[in-house]
C-alpha cells in the first residue's frame, strides 16, 4: 500500500475502530451519492469524489479522500485501534466539517502516528482529556448525528497522518492534483484497520 515506507508496525496487532457486522456496503463514490442497502458501509481511501463535496469548505477542488469513512446507526461505539494519547479534541462546525472530532497520538516503534476520528456525537469530546491516556479497544466516542457532525450521515472519518497536525484537523479530502504528497502524509488506513474491502 502506499504510503506506509516510514512506517513499521511490525509486531502490533490492532483493536477494530467500529464492531463491524458479517454484511455492509462498500460505496463507490465516484459517480456521487451511492445508499448503501445495509445499516453498515464502508467509505473507501484514495477515491476521488467528484461532485460529492459542495460546501464552500471544499472551494470545489478538494475531491480526493484521504481516510476512509464507517457508517452505521447514530450512537455505533467507536474504539481506539490502539493504546494512545488523546492529542486534541474540538468541535469543528462548518457544513461539511468533521462536527466533533478526536485526534489521537500513536507510536510505533519510534515513529509517531496520529489518528483522526471525526464526525462525532457531542458526548464523545466531553469524557475525554488532552493528554489522557487511552488503551486499545476503549470506546472513546459514538456517531454523532446530522445536527453534530457536519451534516452527513452517521459515520466515522478515520484518518492517519505522518505528519504532527497543527491543531485538530486534518484536510480529509484534498486536491487530486496533492495526490501523491497526501497519500504519502496520509497513509492507508488498512493498514491498521484490515482490509475492509
Amino acid at each position: 500500500m502506499e504510503g506506509d515506507t516510514l512506517l513499521d508496525l511490525s509486531g502490533h496487532k490492532f483493536h477494530f475502530i467500529v464492531d463491524l457486522p458479517d454484511e455492509y456496503h462498500i460505496h463507490d463514490f465516484t459517480k456521487g451519492i451511492d445508499e448503501s442497502p445495509f445499516e453498515y458501509s464502508i467509505g473507501r481511501y484514495d477515491e476521488n469524489r467528484k461532485g460529492l463535496y459542495e460546501s464552500a469548505l471544499f472551494s470545489g477542488i478538494r475531491t480526493l479522500h484521504v481516510g476512509i469513512d464507517i457508517g452505521g446507526p447514530i450512537n455505533t461505539p467507536v474504539h481506539t485501534f490502539h493504546s494512545g494519547i488523546i492529542f486534541n479534541q474540538t468541535y469543528l462546525p462548518a457544513e461539511g466539517d468533521y462536527g466533533n472530532t478526536i485526534i489521537i497520538e500513536y507510536e510505533f516503534n519510534g515513529t509517531k502516528l496520529w489518528a483522526l476520528y471525526g464526525h462525532l456525537s457531542s458526548e464523545s469530546i466531553k469524557h475525554l482529556e488532552i493528554g489522557q491516556t487511552v488503551e486499545a479497544g476503549q470506546v472513546i466516542g459514538w456517531f454523532g448525528d446530522k445536527h453534530e457532525n457536519g451534516g452527513w450521515e452517521p459515520h466515522v472519518h478515520f484518518q492517519l497522518s505522518l505528519e504532527r497536525p497543527e491543531n485538530c484537523d486534518m484536510p480529509g479530502v484534498v486536491n487530486p492534483n496533492q495526490r501523491d504528497s497526501a497519500l504519502r502524509k496520509y497513509p492507508d488506513p488498512r493498514l491498521v484497520l484490515g482490509q475492509l474491502y
